[in-house]
């Protein structure tokens, strides 16, 4: 009897293998883009997959593309992160809550960064991004407004400049002081109180002054 055999073309082990690939390609270039940032390039993807460039090129031929598809994982973090902080019964505290959540994720993730400042390479993705989380980032401004603890004359649009702000003292710090950032932001968000929280509230309060090693970070260019 003969045996019955399946298809010649080898089509089916052929879409397992590429799809095997791709996710390889997808893992080593998220790990890459989280610590360097958006400069990988495919060569920098080829080595951490250990896969042929040429695999890479065949999957993504356009890199942007491949940034795409890293880019609705990392919004979706930070849409889980407002979502948990509009939980937070008091608003000021969600707010705070928010806004340093959001300076951890992008500490851990030079891409996230990268991302969000939308610097040419990223901008449609970012504006993509915060029509996604503006709604939600807006109605914990709102909360903040109706009691009384975040100044009137701060709206939205002030924050993505405490994001800018302290994020470059993030970048800085982070191998001399990595929790630097978290004093500087408590500053800034001191300044943007409106009523005073009760003696002992957490929330923003900043930590006591640095010592010695703030001079070297400001020696210090970032790496």
């Amino acid at each position: 009897m003969t045996a019955t055999m399946g298809p010649m073309d080898g089509s089916k082990p052929l879409r397992r293998d590429a799809e095997r690939n791709r996710q390889r390609i997808l893992a080593a270039a998220n790990a890459l883009v989280a610590e360097v940032g958006l400069d990988v390039t495919h060569n920098d993807i080829a080595r951490a997959a250990e896969v042929g460039v040429g695999t890479v090129y065949r999957r993504f031929p356009d890199r942007q593309e491949l940034i795409d598809e890293l880019f609705d994982q990392r919004v979706d973090r930070i849409i889980a992160l407002v979502e948990a902080s509009l939980l937070i019964e008091d608003p000021w505290s969600g707010l705070c809550a928010f806004i340093a959540g959001n300076l951890e994720l992008q500490a851990g993730d030079k891409g996230l960064k990268d991302l969000m400042a939308g610097d040419g390479r990223t901008t449609d993705l970012a504006k993509r991004a915060q029509r996604r989380i503006g709604p939600a980032v807006r109605e914990l401004v709102r909360r903040a407004h109706a009691s009384g603890q975040l100044r009137p004359d701060v709206g939205v649009g002030d924050f993505p400049l405490v994001q800018e702000m302290v994020g470059a003292v993030l970048e800085h710090s982070r191998r001399i002081d990595p929790d630097l950032w978290r004093r500087a932001l408590a500053l800034v968000l001191d300044g943007y109180r409106g009523r005073r929280p009760a003696a002992g509230a957490a929330a923003g309060r900043p930590r006591p002054t640095p010592g010695p090693r703030i001079e070297q970070v400001l020696e210090r260019p970032p790496r």
